[in-house]
């Protein structure tokens, strides 16, 4: 259960290599959902990603000996962190898609500020500290300087950026509610019933609002859905999941700059995206925020691996 997690332990160095290879990955995810949009559509390949990965993670439950079934009372909650869940990844497929991969990663790396600033008045005890609030202000200044980019964006992409920091919004108060009934919850039934629930979702928005729903499969795509279904949403919440339960949230929360310098990295060498003065110093005040924000915490935060592969 979360709450029995160890609160911190030293990584040994191998272990922290590797820590630092799994936040490349749930950072280059943004850079994988853009390539697949070249030949399957916005919604079907969140519909394609999760259904996969709730494949995966049923069956690595089952095997593992982990409990599935919910108590009495619990299916609500579930439900309204499925609708959420929902929610938040629609508005940030479809933001995506007007938008670009170091973009949508910028914003991503939101969470943890919103995520700070609402649970400072719905999380009892979970305040505001100075430092946090000064780590919140890098982050929100780096964003601003990421909407007063003009090179090679259009009008799109303010919509783009506009849909997916609504997104992180819906995500943050999904993680706020999270943390309120986490303690009678394994970690995987969190994932593996949002997953189910939100995966017939994404397929009907596909019929709805996709033009194609398959255009186009070559091995890149094919790659890149593997990827977002194997590596990140399945592969990546069981190896996270381990670690934290090794380690501890604050070992790993330490590593969590890296997601938004792999995203805009990656999104540059892969894609072509341009990387501008004003994206680098975006990149840098988000990053130093979340430095900020992560740097020594008095007590260790639930981390939950599924919202680090979004």
């Amino acid at each position: 259960m979360i709450q029995n997690l160890p609160s911190n332990q030293d990584l040994s160095f191998l272990t922290a290599l590797f820590t630092i290879f799994l936040c490349t990955l749930f950072g280059s995810n943004a850079v994988a959902i853009k390539m697949s949009f070249h030949g399957v559509g916005v919604f079907t390949t969140a519909g394609i990603r999760f259904s996969i990965a709730a494949i995966v993670i049923f069956i690595w439950a089952k095997s593992s000996g982990k409990r599935l079934s919910l108590k009495k009372g619990q299916f609500h909650q579930i439900f309204i962190l499925s609708m959420l869940f929902w929610a938040q990844l629609s508005l940030f497929y479809f933001g995506l898609s007007k938008s670009n991969a170091s973009r949508g990663t910028l914003l991503a790396n939101l969470l943890p500020f919103f995520i700070l600033f609402l649970a400072h008045f719905f999380i009892p005890g979970d305040r505001i500290t100075k430092r946090k609030f000064f780590g919140i202000l890098l982050g929100f200044a780096g964003v601003a300087f990421m909407f007063m980019e003009k090179k090679g964006v259009t009008s799109d992409f303010r919509i783009g950026d506009v849909i997916i920091l609504i997104g992180i919004f819906v995500w943050s108060c999904s993680v706020v509610y999270l943390k309120k009934i986490i303690s009678a919850y394994n970690a995987f039934q969190i994932v593996l019933y949002s997953t189910v629930f939100s995966a017939p979702l994404f397929f009907l928005e596909a019929f709805l609002f996709d033009s194609q729903m398959i255009s186009n499969l070559d091995v890149k795509i094919l790659a890149a859905l593997l990827y977002q279904s194997l590596v990140t949403a399945s592969f990546g919440f069981v190896t996270w999941n381990n670690l934290l339960q090794k380690y501890g949230a604050v070992a790993l929360h330490s590593f969590v700059f890296i997601m938004p310098i792999a995203g805009v990295a990656l999104g540059g060498l892969i894609l072509g995206e341009p990387i501008t003065p004003k994206i680098i110093l975006a990149l840098v005040l988000i990053t130093s925020g979340i430095l900020v924000v992560h740097w020594k915490p008095k007590k260790a935060a639930p981390a939950y691996p599924i919202r680090r592969s979004i």
